[in-house]
């Protein structure tokens, strides 16, 4: 049973860039890097110190696993381009399907951490979830030992159940940081330091490790106190868009709070 197989990196963005450093950590022989300019597939290439080419053409063909580390749009298109082999492919999608790679790949599966990336702030594996997927019990064996060696918390899960994590996720970190954006907007057009949040911020995030986020909501949506919601939309009243979404929410987290 191959424990550190050789592998061909398909992708050279956020994901890819820290997924293929943690690999290389952790031992695994990464033989080339693919991306779709030559430009980024260079960068991560030399990284990694490992071959890289953006021509599909020119990707080793007796690699063991493929991983593909790409934007969920373009993975459909860029599987007809890949030559066939013999080899595992796996995307790394929260919202992708396992019946993508049908009718490209004969083995195929899903190494999902579910986790925000950047390529410069480098992450600690160990402590992301990761969720494993084939389309046989030997190749989920394969990426279940693979995901053992960089994190602690391995899932097997049905791609089904894994798309509700990936929604799940939107809320927790893309909306939460573009509620971030927006308070940092509101407080600079006051001349305000929006960093004086921080400290809020992580306490709030901390709260929800010992308690249940719907325990932990507090503010003036939760009894739905109208004078000073009334107020704080017309502060907004130069933002229509800030207006309704402030509205929106309030009544969201009020109905929320009483169903609980």
């Amino acid at each position: 049973m191959m424990t550190k197989p050789d592998i061909v990196l398909i992708g050279a963005g956020n994901l890819a860039t820290q997924l293929g450093m943690a690999l290389k950590e952790n031992g695994f022989p990464i033989v080339c890097v693919h991306s779709r300019t030559f430009s980024s597939a260079e960068n991560l290439g030399k990284l990694l110190q490992v071959p890289y080419t953006n021509v599909p053409a020119d990707i080793p063909s007796d690699a063991e696993l493929y991983i593909f580390a790409v934007n969920d749009d373009a993975l459909p298109e860029l599987l007809k381009k890949i030559p066939a082999n013999q080899g595992l492919w796996a995307h790394t999608a929260g919202s992708l399907p396992l019946s993508v790679f049908e009718g490209y790949a004969n083995r195929f599966g899903v190494i999902y951490p579910l986790q925000t990336f950047n390529m410069q702030q480098k992450v600690d594996f160990g402590n992301i979830p990761v969720f494993i997927e084939a389309n046989n019990r030997q190749d989920e064996t394969v990426l279940l030992e693979l995901a053992r060696k960089l994190s602690g918390k391995v899932i097997p899960l049905c791609s089904e159940k894994r798309k509700y994590y990936h929604l799940a996720a939107v809320f927790a970190c893309n909306f939460s940081n573009h509620m971030y954006t927006l308070a940092s907007d509101i407080l600079e057009k006051q001349d305000l330091d929006w960093r004086n949040l921080l400290p809020l911020i992580k306490e709030t995030a901390s709260k929800i490790e010992t308690i249940s986020p719907a325990k932990a909501q507090t503010g003036p949506a939760v009894r739905y106190d109208r004078t000073i919601i009334d107020k704080q939309i017309e502060l907004l009243k130069d933002d229509k868009t800030k207006q309704t979404l402030y509205e929106n929410i309030s009544r969201s987290i009020h109905n929320m709070a009483i169903k609980t």
